[in-house]
């Protein structure tokens, strides 16, 4: 056994050593704490320097691609020409026990018609611009048809979010990731690698420095709830690749639920994304107002700008632009912003083949076309893109459609640049002022990437035909211009049934428009007017599309008209479903469409003569007149008022009149109706607002009151605000208090995402009246049809949005049910609820089946 001696004093000076050397620890570890928390936060710091170095470079590279994402952009950046994009305020979700926001005249007597923007422009809507419409937590798909300006809004929104814009308001911070359709990979193998199809199509943009942080930058950007995603090109593919993007949306949203997605669609295809909870929103075409304003300024820049240009100034003489704006301001009703754009450029450059539309359309192709390049064979690129259903397509292949027409230069020559690499930016950017400006090119310039030649493919996608994409992806600049190619090739064979049998898409449906410009679709018209049926009539109204454009002498239209009068006319049926009649009679310029409507306006039926003043108004009948005036004297209100918007829409010194008259006598609703129908008269009728706050009579200054809150300038808010303090009467200030109230908060209309229905205040109360609960994460559906089947107005209304999630055989029979009530809210609120369930794909059985006739 060992034994061991302890030294008293060695065993001291350890224990004394050990005891200070914990005490100094002890003393140490706030200073050890401090010292990790600022590394820590050194740390921290140089991240954020990296991210931020990122995000202001993601910021810069997205307003460049924004500014050049218009069709006039290899003349003047975006922010140079645009007009304010606005969207149409859909109807509103009734909430029982909730007050409800402000309705102005125009969206009481208006029928709800997203896919017929050109009335809601002819009487000025309510709209929302796309700040406004972000106020609320819904993601939005903007819906128009081809040429109304949806990328171009989508652009605009994008630099807004670049430039941190205060339009955003909360939002100012967030980051735009702007995409097409066709920059994305997809589908993808695993969920966790949602942000790997934007951070690659990132990459194509982003410098060397930069490519290695995206995926950090992006995972910060969509986990911190602050990525806006706007997603252009949804509404030019087909229903089975619309499908592949809504797959990829669901990821998105499940993976990263606070990101806002803003995307474009068409108002009758928007397969999968109502069922996400998407807010459609149309996009309000421009009115007189709007469309004299963009020339003006169209005038303005070519002046400035292209004017001064070297080959300008050899070139003929310009005309007058005064001379050129008063030309352009004629017989431009119902043109599409585009085919404005068109007019415009082709008048001011001298090149245009014509006045009419399709002349237009025809003088840009010519324009941007590869020079002496066939016609036959962009008609013949653009005809295999429609029989093959393939709006985005691989140019080798694009290749063997039109190798006949290659000369042996063509197949002999490499080219320099790469036409499937992401196409050069058409923009610089100001870096003083970070103003984003047309991109000049500069002489010899070149990009330096070889690669094997795709013949009269590239030289295509070199002038600007065809848009280029990584993974050997090309496009048409614009669908419009496949559809009117694949149109006039499609005039010369014999192909309508190979198209009329495809899904629905919009390169399907433009083809066949302008192949009604340039052919005979007899037979066309007749297929889809043999598929057409209730509820919707899609293909009737598809085809309505083709008088304005058809030859007036066309075979088909007499008996294309006769099935819109039927619909017009049938007794039963949605306003909104009937409007769209009436809006294809509008938009199709036919001088019968005027006659047809003063006889309608006659008639004893209240529905259908509000239906034919509408359309009156809109196509400025003046020979209407005297009709409208005894149209406002009938019993019913919702004609007197669609009178007296009728009249200020004709706009003639007779119909203002009228209009006037009715205001200072008529009764307490028609002045109203009166003084908010002045308000779409920028000249006579804001002077009669003006004037009507200093008169005497209380009833006229209360109804100015509603009148000038539809009007947004900023001396109409001034006046505002003064009869609120001022007026001696109690009932106008509260009129003034009122509208104040709604123009301080105009994202209150904005659409917003329903509540569960188990965290429904007032689901819950009716369920509990019922004695049964509602279990967290169900659908709810037996008592949301309780609901809609109850004696309670307002149930019936707030039951209607949740049900278009659970599209059953039995919730549809409910639906129409609804449909043919005889409660007007009611039926237009349940055939709203089936638009948005067809659009989105729901198979909707024609209404026989459940016994409506």
């Amino acid at each position: 056994m060992f034994r061991f001696a302890i030294d008293p004093f060695s065993f001291f000076v350890g224990f004394a050593t050990a005891s200070v050397f914990w005490w100094l620890v002890a003393q140490a570890r706030p200073l050890w704490r401090e010292f990790r928390a600022n590394l820590k936060e050194k740390n921290e710091l140089a991240q954020a320097r990296k991210s931020s170095s990122v995000e202001e470079n993601h910021r810069r590279s997205t307003l460049r691609r924004a500014q050049g994402m218009h069709l006039a952009a290899p003349l003047f950046a975006l922010d140079e020409i645009i007009q304010e994009p606005l969207l149409i305020i859909p109807p509103q979700i009734i909430e029982p026990g909730m007050p409800q926001p402000l309705e102005d005249v125009v969206s009481q007597t208006l029928p709800y018609l997203p896919g017929w923007p050109e009335i809601a422009a002819a009487y000025h809507a309510p709209t929302l611009t796309l700040p406004q419409a972000l106020l609320g937590n819904a993601n939005i798909v903007i819906i128009g048809q081809p040429g109304t300006g949806k990328t171009s809004a989508l652009a605009h929104l994008a630099s807004l979010a670049a430039n941190r814009s205060e339009q955003l308001d909360t939002l100012k911070d967030a980051i735009p990731f702007l995409v097409h359709i066709a920059d994305l990979k997809l589908p993808i193998a695993d969920p966790k690698d949602a942000l790997t199809p934007l951070i690659e199509a990132a990459s194509e943009h982003t410098s060397m420095l930069d490519f290695g942080r995206l995926p950090v930058f992006y995972q910060s950007a969509f986990k911190s709830g602050n990525a806006i995603l706007l997603v252009d090109g949804f509404d030019e593919i087909t229903p089975e690749a619309q499908q592949v993007i809504t797959d990829y949306f669901k990821i998105i949203i499940q993976n990263y639920p606070q990101t806002r997605i803003v995307t474009t669609g068409a108002p009758e295809y928007l397969d999968g994304l109502i069922g996400l909870g998407f807010a459609p929103l149309s996009l309000i075409t421009w009115s007189p107002q709007q469309s004299e304003k963009f020339i003006n300024r169209w005038g303005e820049l070519w002046t400035q700008t292209v004017a001064m240009e070297a080959w300008a100034q050899t070139g003929p003489e310009q005309v007058d632009p005064i001379l050129l704006n008063v030309w352009l301001s004629t017989d431009n009703i119902n043109l599409s912003p585009l085919e404005l754009t068109l007019k415009a450029w082709g008048a001011y450059a001298g090149d245009s083949l014509g006045p009419h539309v399709l002349e237009s359309i025809a003088s840009h192709i010519r324009r941007i076309a590869p020079l002496n390049t066939p016609l036959a064979a962009l008609e013949t690129l653009a005809m295999q893109v429609l029989l093959s259903s393939q709006p985005v397509f691989d140019p080798r292949k694009a290749r063997t459609w039109v190798k006949s027409f290659e000369t042996a230069e063509d197949s002999a020559e490499e080219e320099s640049t790469d036409p499937t690499a992401a196409a050069p930016e058409t923009t610089e950017e100001n870096t003083t002022t970070g103003e984003a400006k047309p991109r000049k090119e500069k002489k010899g310039e070149k990009v330096a990437v070889k690669t094997a030649s795709y013949g009269l493919i590239g030289k295509m996608a070199a002038s600007g035909l065809l848009v280029s994409y990584p993974n050997n992806k090309m496009r048409f600049v614009h669908p419009i211009f496949a559809g009117y190619l694949a149109g006039r090739s499609l005039a010369n064979f014999k192909e309508e049934e190979s198209i009329i049998n495809q899904p629905d898409w919009s390169g399907k449906y433009l083809a066949m428009r302008y192949l009604a410009a340039h052919g005979d679709a007899s037979k066309l018209v007749q297929t889809m007017l043999e598929f057409s049926r209730l509820p919707m009539h899609r293909p009737l109204f598809a085809a309505a599309r083709w008088l304005r454009d058809a030859p007036k002498n066309a075979p088909w239209r007499g008996k294309l008209f006769g099935t819109l009068a039927s619909v017009l006319q049938t007794e039963g049926l949605p306003l909104n479903l009937r409007g769209q009649a009436m809006a294809a009679f509008v938009i199709s310029n036919d001088p019968s469409a005027q006659t047809l409507f003063r006889q309608l306006s006659t008639t004893l039926s209240f529905e259908l003569v509000q239906l034919a003043v509408i359309g009156s108004g809109a196509m400025r009948d003046s020979k209407s007149i005297q009709v409208l005036e005894r149209a406002m004297e009938a019993p019913s209100l919702a004609v007197r008022r669609a009178a007296c918007m009728a009249l200020v829409s004709i706009g003639t010194n007779e119909a203002l009149e009228a209009v006037a008259h009715t205001l200072l006598n008529g009764d307490e609703d028609i002045r109203r109706a009166a003084a908010e129908a002045l308000a779409n008269d920028p000249k006579e009728g804001y002077e009669m607002l003006r004037d009507g706050t200093t008169i005497s009579d209380i009833l006229l200054r209360r109804a100015v009151v509603y009148g000038l809150g539809r009007v947004s300038q900023p001396w109409a808010t001034e006046i505002l605000q003064k009869v609120q303090i001022d007026d001696d009467q109690w009932v106008v200030r509260n009129a003034a208090t009122e509208v104040l109230e709604a123009k301080a908060h105009p994202g209150a209309r904005a659409p917003r995402k329903l509540k569960a229905p188990s965290e429904s205040p007032w689901l819950i109360q009716f369920a509990g009246k019922q004695g049964v609960g509602i279990s967290p994460g169900a659908p709810a559906t037996d008592i949301l049809l309780l609901a809609l089947k109850s004696g309670d107005a307002d149930a019936r209304l707030a039951a209607l949005p949740y049900l278009k999630f659970t599209p059953s055989e039995g919730v549809i029979a409910q639906l129409y049910e609804a449909m043919y009530t005889d409660d007007p809210e009611l039926r237009e609120a349940a055939y709203n609820t089936l638009w948005e369930l067809g659009t989105s794909g729901a198979k909707l059985p024609h209404p026989s089946q459940y016994g409506y006739n």
